[in-house]
């Protein structure tokens, strides 16, 4: 691709060699991966900063480097100058992909939680009134018949636009997307304009030294999503609203079971049949519906709002949204198993204190005759991250039952210690088992009638990491090897 066509939505200064009948092969920002004749650009990272690489690719005969700082290369590279390498990244990358993004309606999620949850129930509708939708976020990207694992929720400006342009070849019409806030600090989302942008809800999360350094900074680059978006759906009920919507470019439209929310919630009643939980709501405003998710909760009311939210604006039959968000189901966020009537199991990926209390207080609504919560604690992160833990489950779970997650470098029984020092503190029953898959057998096999049994932490991964080694270990397939044995109550 010619660089002058490269350039021509970036705001840039040559400050040397020549723009004109340059022919850039690729793009890279990876100084291992550049070649001849490819336009390298100069990225700061946190642990390195691709500016000191920009004599190195130049040996290498890259033929452009975009920089926002000096470099010194020899004089028949061309340099371009810009003020932020990351928006410039963004920009050149739609443009390299031929600006896919204008051929898909763009739907983005940005919130602390209900992210993951709410694109897949998005999808679900989607899909099922025949429009062909993409995803990208935590768990996996989906390209048409292609499931590829996710290592970022919101995946590097360049991955996304290529993405952008394999789901469009691939006749995709839409794509939803998780937008962290990382994601907009770092203008990875850079390049295109969102048509719809969600706000699902707000509170303290990924603020330290490697991420956000204040609350303040982490809800504003929440906003950000709202100045590059045509049409945002904003959650009424949450306390940030006023702070999300400052200085916001879009149309607003929101929901919740506010008086003033333009789609409103009420008459929610918790769901349970043969061992499996949901809720069903009444919807009123500017979509009037009886609804009911597979899925349990009062946040599981807002993320379906959203799915409604989304789905009015593509003109779905009523039918069609109701019977895919009664159907659907999310690998690892309350993901229900069918094991017994008699109790309910579920995998989620609450790892954290805030998502454990979340969920355990949502189930603790169910009034199950015994909430069980199965958790461990990974090994080389945050001590306190474990008392915490451990004091939540012990407070609002009838029956923990200690086990591994990833122990990493960390021996597993010195992390389950200091989850025992957060259980004791709140007094609740407890047993301790090493093995998850043996914690995993116990539960179910000691299950009593009514129980609903959580199985923490993993989500949706399908591996323990132990000691700088991942080994193959699916919850899915540790539960079903004991309902094949089936030593439990039926």
């Amino acid at each position: 691709m010619k660089l002058d066509n490269l350039l021509k939505n970036l705001e840039y200064t040559c400050i040397q060699g020549s723009i004109s009948g340059v022919e850039v092969s690729r793009i890279v920002y990876d100084s291992r991966k550049a070649s001849e004749g490819d336009l390298f650009v100069c990225i700061s990272g946190a642990v390195s900063d691709g500016h000191s690489f920009a004599r190195e690719v130049a040996e290498k005969g890259v033929s452009v480097i975009v920089a926002e700082k000096p470099v010194d290369v020899p004089a028949s590279v061309t340099v371009i100058q810009t003020e932020d390498s990351r928006i410039a990244l963004a920009v050149l990358s739609a443009e390299y992909f031929g600006n896919p993004a204008n051929e898909l309606i763009t739907i983005g999620i940005t919130g602390t939680k209900g992210k993951t949850t709410t694109t897949y129930m998005i999808r679900s509708v989607l899909e099922a009134s025949g429009i062909k939708t993409g995803l990208i976020g935590t768990i996996e990207t989906i390209t048409g018949d292609r499931h590829i694992p996710s290592s970022n929720t919101t995946p590097e400006s360049y991955v996304i636009q290529e993405t952008f342009r394999e789901m469009a070849d691939a006749g995709c019409k839409c794509v939803v997307m998780e937008v962290s806030s990382q994601g907009l600090m770092l203008h990875r989302t850079g390049g295109f304009t969102f048509d719809y942008g969600v706000f699902t809800n707000l509170a303290p999360d990924h603020i330290g030294p490697a991420e956000h350094k204040d609350l303040a900074d982490y809800i504003y680059c929440k906003s950000l999503l709202f100045r590059q978006c045509r049409h945002g759906i904003f959650n009424a009920d949450d306390s940030h609203l006023f702070e999300i919507l400052e200085r916001h470019t879009c149309d607003v439209e929101t929901y919740g079971f506010s008086s003033n929310a333009d789609l409103r919630a009420s008459s929610v009643e918790l769901t349970m049949k043969n061992g499996l939980l949901g809720v069903s709501y009444h919807m009123d405003g500017l979509v009037e519906m009886d609804v009911e998710t597979s899925m349990p909760g009062k946040f599981s009311v807002y993320n379906s709002m959203i799915a409604v939210a989304i789905c009015r604006h593509f003109n779905i039959p009523d039918e069609i949204v109701l019977k895919s968000l009664s159907q659907v189901r999310v690998k690892g966020r309350v993901e229900l198993l069918d094991v017994s009537p008699e109790f309910t199991v579920m995998i989620d990926y609450a790892h954290n204190a805030m998502s454990l209390e979340s969920l355990l207080e949502t189930l603790n609504e169910y009034k199950p005759a015994r909430l069980v919560c199965l958790f461990g604690c990974g090994g080389n992160r945050s001590r306190e991250r474990r008392f915490e833990m451990g004091e939540v489950s012990s407070r609002l779970a009838g029956l923990t039952i200690i086990t591994s997650d990833n122990p990493r470098n960390e021996e597993p029984e010195a992390i389950i210690e200091d989850i025992v020092t957060g259980v004791e503190k709140a007094g609740g029953e407890y047993i301790k088992i090493t093995g998850r898959p043996e914690a995993i057998r116990y539960a179910i096999e000691n299950a009593k009638k009514g129980d609903v049994i959580v199985l923490a932490g993993k989500g949706h991964e399908d591996y323990q990491e132990i000691k700088g080694q991942k080994y193959h270990m699916d919850e899915r397939e540790l539960v079903a090897e004991v309902v094949r044995d089936g030593n439990f109550i039926r």
